[in-house]
């Protein structure tokens, strides 16, 4: 099985206010995107390739809302909270955090946990508190990705090493893979490699050699977990990321990157071609 999932990231931010959105008003933002999507995925066979949209959180609504019948297309959500609702439990006292109950509630069938902004954000909060243990951050996603499956949300969970981590990689990703999946169902996780090294302006991409390793490292480590590439699936380099039978797939977020950059729904259905050679 073939996985391709798409981070929206906060491209519903209009250019007036910085943003990189030009396709659509923000009302209709996710909308658009589903409805230019779905039809066209309808071609590939659901049993060898699954798509999913990671959208925020005030757009899943929308999205959930636009899906046609039978449509290919998984709608998700870029993150849950590590604590939940319960009957006879907590009614939800979680403000300004998504309890995987009610990402369930929407309509959703999977989030992602672990997307390395996410992990320098929890960094920072411990950081600024002075604690310098950020195996913490990893305990913390393994409440999230908990939570989640509690509900019966399917995981996309990101592991990546940055510069200052590379040297000794194998620990970093090691680390992260071992307290990040204590007591989950594999199963229904799926792994996305981010080279936070090598992800930005200016920085080398990573190559093939030292992915395909990575991604070795990570099936042998987990039993043979499904794994894509999350530093960015794009047209520069799907048809490499296809040559590597290790690979699974990919994490797409910009479709441009020069001149009006953004995210462009015709674009991304270009990337999926380009990587499934159809």
């Amino acid at each position: 099985m073939k996985h391709i999932f798409l981070n929206l990231k906060r491209f519903d931010v209009p250019t007036e206010f910085g943003g990189v959105n030009r396709v659509a008003p923000v009302k209709d933002w996710a909308k658009f995107i589903v409805e230019g999507t779905q039809e066209a995925l309808k071609k590939y066979d659901p049993s060898e390739v699954e798509f999913v949209q990671y959208f925020p959180e005030a757009h899943l609504l929308g999205a959930v809302e636009a899906l046609s019948e039978n449509s290919p297309v998984q709608i998700g959500s870029q993150g849950v909270y590590r604590m939940n609702t319960a009957v006879g439990g907590n009614f939800g006292a979680f403000t300004t955090n998504r309890s995987a109950s009610i990402v369930k509630a929407i309509g959703c069938s999977g989030t992602l946990i672990g997307h390395c902004e996410e992990r320098n954000d929890k960094k920072g909060v411990l950081e600024e508190a002075g604690c310098t243990d950020f195996s913490a951050v990893n305990r913390l996603l393994n409440q999230e990705i908990k939570c989640a499956q509690a509900e019966g949300l399917k995981v996309l969970y990101c592991i990546g090493e940055t510069s200052e981590e590379q040297e000794r990689w194998q620990e970093v990703l090691g680390e992260q893979l071992d307290v990040g999946l204590e007591g989950v169902d594999k199963s229904q996780v799926v792994i996305a490699y981010e080279p936070v090294w090598s992800i930005g302006p200016g920085k080398t991409p990573a190559d093939k050699p030292y992915i395909t390793k990575i991604a070795r490292f990570v099936k042998e480590r987990t039993g043979g977990m499904d794994v894509v590439y999350g530093g960015g699936l794009k047209t520069d380099n799907a048809e490499m990321l296809a040559s590597i039978d290790e690979i699974d797939g990919g994490l797409i977020a910009l479709t441009r990157f020069q001149g009006e950059i953004g995210f462009y729904p015709n674009e991304y259905l270009d990337i999926i071609r380009l990587y499934l050679g159809k």
